[in-house]
Parts: C-alpha cells; structure tokens; sequence
C-alpha cells in the first residue's frame, strides 16, 4: 500500500505540469490585454507600457512561463492583477464555499439515488422501475442554468421559503443551489447504481446464497450491494470533480461565494495569477478524489490488489 501511494504520488508530478502548462498556455491565448484592463481603454500606450512592465508581461512567453513555474515550486501563486492580493489568500477564503457546495449536492444525490437506483434494480421492468428511469432521464436531461432559476422562482420568489442568492442564511443559502446540482448527478448515479445492483443480482453467488437460506433482503445489502459499489465510486469519483466545474454556473446563478464565481471574474478581467492557480485547484482536486477513491477499491473489495 506505501509503495502504491508513493508510486501515485509521483505520477502526480508529470500531470501538474502538464495541467500548469496547458493552463498557462490557453490563459495566453484569451484575446485581450491585462494591462489595458488595468490601465483603462484610454490610458496613454506609454502608461500601458509601464502597467505591462510592473507586470512582467513584457518578457517573452517563456520567460514568463520559467518564471511562473518557478513560483508554483516555491507555493507562490503570485498576486491577483485586479485587486493586488495574495491568490492564494483569495482562494482560501472562497474555495471552502464552494466544497460545502459540492458536498450538499453530492449529498442530494446519494439520498435521492441509492433508494431509486435500489428499488428499480430490485423491481425490474415493474411500473416503479419505469418511474425511477423515467425521473433519471429527466434528470439528466435539465441543465442547470435551467433548472437553477427555474427552483428560484418557485421556491425563493412565489413562495419566499428560502433565499434567493447568496450564503448568509446559512443552511438554508445552500438548499437550492445543491438541490441545482444534486439532482442531476442523483439522476445519472440512479441509472448506475440500476445497472451495476442488477447485474450483481443475476450473479450465481446471490442465488446460492438465497438456496442456502439466506434471505433475500440480507443477499441483497450483504452480498450484491458490496460488489456492486466498485463502478459506483468510480463514477462518483468522477462526478465530485464535474461538481466542482459545473458549480461555476451555479454559484453565478444563485450570487453562491465560491471559487467559480471568483474564476469567471478573473477571467472577465484577464486576471492571470487568478485564473491559473484557481484552475490548478480545482484540478488538484479532482486528482486528489480520483486518488482516494482508488484507495476505497480495496476497502470496499478487499480482492482488489493495489499495485
């Protein structure tokens, strides 16, 4: 297990520099000028000149991509060029945002899809297996900047039962935008968990167990549901990260403080610094969960060899 952590680890160091590159390199591409931004529309070519030189964009691309990469080495992110504060501070202090948010919607989805995704790969092909399929494709089929305004007017402007925007109220802030997110990865974790129950229930090791008196219910919960999870961390791995990005349109739906707000006004405003690093945090993490989630396989199936 060491030696396949350390193995792991290290082959995070070849993708970070990769995801470094390719960020700086698209982040250069985006028509547009930071020092114009900065400057103003009419500020003297002279006045540009010196805003581009304080911010070292005067230097050749790979100078400056030396330079960046060094920083990164050195856990330096740099400083923001709209508001001259540290990025990793301004990171700090949105990226827990947007983790609660990831988390409640992720919660919305186990809730909503293990029961559904249980009953419909137990009952198959009954009236309640259409009814979970049918509510998976809906699910699957509204996209969130649908969805999100669409739970704002019935829930926060007819009604008035919850808050519209922001993170002020608490629990209750959190509510829509992770219902938002939540089920639409309940509606595609509900066709998996369907699939992958169903599959296990027609294995021979279930109707042996049933043969030998075991009930139902317990081959079930104690047998089918154990090996059946393998697939579902695996996509639920993947879907934590998509969280992550789609919760960029949600938490501008719903005014949500979170990192993807702050990444499309960094973008919006050219703010290099700020672009870069908060893409390389949310793709650390999404290594990160798929990491972890490869370390449950042997937890979940102790037949599961990590090498």
């Amino acid at each position: 297990m060491t030696q396949y952590i350390i193995r792991r680890l290290l082959q995070m160091i070849p993708i970070t520099l990769g995801i470094l590159t390719l960020v700086f390199s698209l982040i250069h591409l985006i028509p547009g000028d930071p020092a114009v931004q900065i400057a103003g529309e009419g500020a003297r070519p002279e006045d540009v000149a010196n805003v581009r030189k304080a911010l070292g964009l005067d230097q050749p691309l790979w100078a400056q991509y030396v330079h960046y990469l060094g920083r990164v080495a050195h856990a330096d992110l740099g400083r923001s060029f709209r508001t001259n504060e540290s990025v990793s501070k301004e990171i700090a202090e949105r990226y827990p945002a947007t983790i609660q948010l990831a988390m409640g919607a992720m919660l919305v989805a186990l809730l909503v899809a293990f029961p559904l995704g249980m009953i419909s790969a137990i009952y198959r092909n009954s009236w309640i297996d259409n009814v979970a399929r049918f509510f998976a494709l809906i699910g699957v089929s509204m996209p969130s900047f649908w969805f999100g305004p669409l739970l704002i007017i019935a829930f926060a402007i007819n009604r008035e039962w919850l808050p519209v925007s922001g993170r002020d109220d608490g629990i209750k802030s959190l509510i829509l935008p992770a219902l938002t997110m939540g089920l639409a990865l309940a509606a595609i974790l509900t066709r998996m968990i369907r699939v992958s129950v169903a599959e296990e229930l027609g294995q021979l090791y279930v109707t042996t167990a049933i043969a030998k008196g075991v009930t139902r219910t317990k081959a079930i919960f104690r047998h089918a549901l154990k090996n059946a999870l393998i697939p579902v961390i695996t996509v639920l791995a993947l879907q934590f990260g998509s969280l992550l990005t789609g919760a960029i349109i949600t938490e501008q739906i719903f005014s949500w403080p979170g990192l993807g707000r702050l990444l499309i006004t960094s973008i919006t405003t050219r703010d290099y610094p700020q672009v870069q690093a908060s893409i390389l945090v949310i793709a650390m993490t999404y290594i990160f969960v798929n990491f972890l989630s490869d370390l449950l396989y042997g937890v979940v199936d102790p037949r599961v060899k990590l090498e």
